[in-house]
């Protein structure tokens, strides 16, 4: 586990600091992969079951790369794999890089474009939208950076490989895969989201304010008590929401007791752009918390010597 650990450190590192790695960060193979599947199976790809064959065997190869450079060489091959595998899978966009575009971007037209960037393929929040732009942010967060991490750490290379294919396979840049092909995705991503969701959840209760947090997860468990389970992670944006409120207003009071002490508060974001983004740059600093706090608690699990 303690490589593992350097690995996520290293990757994390590497990503930052080496920009044209992002950029290797291509998934036309599989793409054109589930394409091919189409052409070739016909009918028999529309079925929920090929998604073991249209998954299934992209992550067989990669689990038997992983199996076979584990313990070779005094593990250096697994570990440059799996550093690999994580700047690979981590992503595809930088989240702060998209964030800050949309706090420094020249105008509307831009801000737009920018925006665009951040949700994705889900539909972009309007650049005065608080909320919108809170939860984009949050998602982001696990799409490209959590959802990625926890399989990682639970799976190696194997588990962000998964991850990352079920995302590529459940959103449109996969391509018009058959109806029950598509669904059998999205409801994949939906379980390997769920326990990611409650775990950044809980970060955010430690790294934040843990009545606010809470507080909004137990209200929307309670409030959807009487609906069938769905592995829904809607109480990751009202986590969130409260979250990122709680925190504007503390650093509120702060920045108005540095004022009355005379130190110089310099503004977070430029002071004629929309009174929505203080919103998202709070939530993406609680998102920096988070990852901290994952990285801590794994850390402390290594010196701990339980894994």
């Amino acid at each position: 586990m303690s490589a593992t650990l350097i690995a996520v450190v290293l990757a994390l590192i590497l990503g930052h600091a080496v920009a044209p790695l992002a950029r290797l960060r291509r998934y036309g193979w599989f793409d054109a992969w589930l394409e091919l599947g189409q052409r070739q199976a016909g009918a028999a790809f529309a079925s929920p079951f090929a998604i073991l064959i249209s998954l299934g065997l992209p992550l067989l190869l990669g689990g038997w790369l992983q199996s076979a450079l584990d313990g070779r060489f005094f593990g250096i091959p697994g570990f440059l794999f799996a550093v690999a595998v994580l700047i690979y899978c981590w992503g595809p966009r930088d989240l702060d890089i998209d964030v800050e575009a949309i706090e420094e971007a020249p105008d509307e037209a831009a801000r737009e474009r920018a925006i665009g960037q951040l949700a994705g393929e889900q539909r972009p929040p309007a650049a005065n939208d608080e909320a919108g732009l809170v939860t984009a942010v949050f998602a982001g967060a696990r799409r490209r950076w959590f959802g990625v991490l926890f399989w990682f750490l639970l799976l190696g290379p194997f588990g962000a490989l998964l991850y990352r294919l079920a995302e590529r396979g459940a959103g449109a840049s996969a391509g018009p895969l058959p109806p029950a092909h598509a669904a059998a995705y999205r409801h994949l991503l939906a379980i390997l989201d769920w326990p990611v969701a409650h775990l950044m959840a809980l970060a955010l209760a430690i790294a934040g304010n843990f009545d606010a947090v809470h507080g909004a997860w137990r209200d929307w468990h309670h409030a959807r008590r009487d609906l069938p389970f769905d592995f829904s992670t809607g109480f990751l944006d009202a986590a969130a929401l409260a979250g990122e409120r709680q925190s504007r207003r503390e650093a509120s009071v702060e920045r108005a007791l540095d004022a009355e002490s005379g130190l110089d508060v310099p503004d977070e974001v430029p002071p004629d752009a929309p009174a929505a983004l203080p919103a998202m740059h709070a939530a993406m600093s609680l998102v920096w918390r988070i990852l901290t706090v994952w990285l801590v608690v794994v850390a402390l699990f290594v010196l701990a010597g339980y894994v």
